[in-house]
């Protein structure tokens, strides 16, 4: 039972976990909209929103800390310059989930994560 746990495992390795949150925090920030399963979707939206909070400072540790998180310097450099200054008056919620559909294959709950 997971009574109070703090996160959801996804099936996978830690390091495998923290891989694929690395990967769909990039591939957010590169469309700002993307579809994927549900359980994904509401643990990469607690990953996402820490790394905007970071963000939001503005300052060279804060860009060397969303680095070393996304280790990606394109996302790195849209995140810091055009995504968190738009949510400079905004105290967290930067994110949005709905819920589209259930996938043929394996019918997995989908939904759609994007940026507010």
């Amino acid at each position: 039972m997971r009574h109070k746990h703090g996160y959801r495992k996804l099936g996978r390795t830690s390091a495998h976990r923290a891989a694929l949150l690395k990967n769909l925090s990039i591939a957010l920030t590169r469309e700002e909209r993307i579809e994927t399963t549900l359980p994904k979707a509401k643990e990469l939206r607690s990953y996402y929103e820490k790394l905007v909070t970071k963000a939001k400072k503005g300052d060279f540790n804060a860009h060397r800390a969303v680095f070393a998180m996304l280790q990606d310097k394109e996302a790195t450099k849209k995140l810091m310059g055009e995504i968190a200054p738009r949510y400079a008056e905004r105290n967290g919620g930067y994110t949005r989930i709905i819920k589209t559909r259930t996938r043929r294959g394996d019918a997995a709950d989908m939904a759609i994560i994007e940026l507010v």
